[in-house]
Parts: C-alpha cells; sequence; structure tokens
C-alpha cells in the first residue's frame, strides 16, 4: 500500500474581473475614447472659428471677388476671369505704387533691424538703470500712430520743420520732402524707424537673455573680444528670433499704409504726382475711393504674392546667419 506525500495543492479561487476600461460597457467605453480624442480638438476650436470667420473667408471671398466685375456701390458682380489681374500688370499707376512700397520697405527695415540689433546688445550689458533703458524703448511703441505721423510731417515741414533747420547749418537749403521720391520716402521710413525699432530690441533682448552665460565666459577665457563674441555666439543662438523679426517687418512693411497717409494729409494718391503712394494706399483708392472692388481685390491678391516673395527671400538670406546654409 503506497502512501502519497506529497502536498495536496487546493484549487484556485476562481479570478474575479476587475473593474477596468476593458471590461465597461460599450456605450460607457465609446463615449470615454470621444472624450479622449475629441476634446482637445473641442478646446483649440475658437481659434480656428474665428480664423475661418475672419480670415479664411475674407481670402476666399476677396479671391472670387477679384474674378469679378464688381461695382462697390451697386453690388452688381461681372465674371471676368483675370482681366482684372491682366489690366493690373499694365497699369503704371499700379506698379509705381510697387517701387514705392519697396523703396520705403527697404530704407525702414534694414536700418530698423541693425538698430534694434544693437541697441538690444547694449542693453543687455551690466548697465545702471538697465530697467529704466529697456521700458524707454519701448515709448514710441505705445504712441499713437497718428500722433506720430502728425509729429514727424511738422518735423519734416519745409518752411518751418526742424529737419531743415538743422540742415540749414550745414548750408543745405529748404527740402520740400513731399515733393520727390527719395525724400518722401526718407521721411517716412524715419516715421517707421523711431517707431518700431524699440519694440524689434525688446524681441532681441528677450532672445539674449536665453543664450548661457557660460558660452560668453569661455570665450573670454580663449580670448574672445566681445565683438567677436558678438558675431560668434549671439547671432546665431539668436537666429530664430531675427527669422521671426524679419517675416513680421516684411508684412508690416510690405502692407504700410497709416504713415504715408497721415504724410500725405489723409490723401490716397500719395502725392500730387504719387511720389509716396503705397500698395496699401493704391487699394483703398480703388475699392473705397473709385468703387472699382474687383481691381482691388485683384490688387491685394498681387501684394500676398508680393509678401511671400519677400518673406521667401528674407529667409533664405537671414538663414545664412552663423554659417547655415
Amino acid at each position: 500500500m503506497s502512501v502519497n506525500l506529497s502536498p495536496q495543492r487546493a484549487d484556485p479561487a476562481p479570478v474575479r474581473p476587475r473593474p477596468g476600461r476593458h471590461h465597461q460597457k460599450p456605450s460607457r467605453r465609446f463615449w470615454s475614447n470621444v472624450d479622449i480624442k475629441a476634446t482637445p480638438y473641442f478646446l483649440i476650436s475658437p481659434y480656428f472659428i474665428l480664423f475661418a470667420i475672419f480670415g479664411l473667408f475674407p481670402l476666399v471671398f476677396t479671391l472670387w471677388v477679384s474674378l469679378h466685375d464688381y461695382e462697390l456701390a451697386g453690388g452688381d458682380a461681372e465674371f471676368t476671369g483675370l482681366a482684372n489681374y491682366t489690366s493690373l500688370l499694365t497699369d503704371s499707376a499700379f506698379w509705381n505704387a510697387v517701387i514705392n512700397t519697396v523703396g520705403i520697405f527697404v530704407l525702414a527695415t534694414v536700418p530698423q533691424l541693425i538698430l534694434a540689433l544693437m541697441l538690444a546688445n547694449a542693453l543687455n550689458k551690466r548697465l545702471r538703470g538697465r530697467l529704466f533703458f529697456r521700458l524707454g524703448v519701448l515709448i514710441p511703441l505705445v504712441t499713437s500712430v497718428v500722433a506720430v505721423a502728425i509729429v514727424f510731417t511738422q518735423l519734416f515741414g519745409r518752411d518751418f520743420g526742424m529737419i531743415n533747420w538743422i540742415l540749414g547749418f550745414f548750408g543745405v537749403e529748404n527740402i520740400n520732402w513731399q515733393n520727390a521720391k527719395w525724400s518722401s520716402w526718407i521721411a517716412i521710413a524715419t516715421m517707421v524707424d523711431w517707431r518700431w525699432t524699440g519694440y524689434n530690441a525688446i524681441i532681441y533682448l528677450a532672445g539674449m537673455q536665453t543664450i548661457p552665460r557660460d558660452l560668453y565666459e569661455a570665450a573670454s577665457i580663449d580670448g574672445a573680444s566681445p565683438r567677436r563674441q558678438f558675431w560668434s555666439i549671439t547671432l546665431p543662438m539668436i537666429r530664430p528670433t531675427i527669422i521671426f523679426t524679419v517675416f513680421i517687418s516684411t508684412i508690416g512693411g510690405l502692407t504700410l499704409f497709416a504713415e504715408p497717409v497721415m504724410f500725405g494729409s489723409n490723401r490716397m494718391e500719395g502725392g500730387s504726382t504719387g511720389q509716396f503712394q503705397t500698395i496699401a494706399m493704391y487699394i483703398v483708392k480703388e475699392g473705397f475711393r473709385d468703387f472699382d472692388y474687383g481691381y482691388a481685390a485683384a490688387a491685394a491678391w498681387l501684394l500676398f504674392v508680393l509678401i511671400l516673395i519677400g518673406v521667401a527671400i528674407n529667409y533664405a538670406f537671414v538663414r545664412r546667419i552663423g554659417g547655415t546654409k
């Protein structure tokens, strides 16, 4: 008779399913998945809804209007295809506005960004009263653009302007700043530079504040001069910031409107011969003064194309800062 000495194993207790997502009811699991996947889109939907109403719809509607002979006063629309665009490409007044816009843009943007870089680099150093100076560069930004234009129009006055008074000490005769292209471009570019240089300087300063100080200390130990540190460390490290300011300045410069309008006493012609009429002024004149809305819409789309070209050119130039090709 043999005796089984092996321990007896008790039957395992039945495993009860734990409540979890895999054991939820189908309806509850469905709504849980909807909540996880749809909630993020719901939270960001207000931006896209507002963009569709105030951004995408006007863009598409303007394109539709540009393909029609659309009279703003009567509201009548007759499809003309690309006739507005072909007329614009042969319109000397439109090309005059393009030349004026690009000329003012170059005179305003290039010195503006260079001065902003120099100003930001100075404010990034250890100075007494740094907070005061940093707040001071923003004073022109909070000033009304109308007030700025009125003051600078008086400064560039022909007979009693301060600029001509100062130039008179050097034997320069009074200049009628509104009478010629080059003089009116300089006057308007000066307004733009005075207003926006501090804004770009603060943006550059914010980018410089993120650069680790260890890099400058190591460069100083290696014998690099402050100028060498600026070109080899500061500029490459803030390249994304520079690209951002170039984009914003390109868009703002090519859509310039308020300064030249105020400089020309609220007239959209931009002087007696259109010497400082910008594309934005030309669009407003055609659409809301001459009531040729289709023609103005076509000019707006050509301005959009010009902005894209300008941004692409500037991006290709700026991205080479720091050796990037």
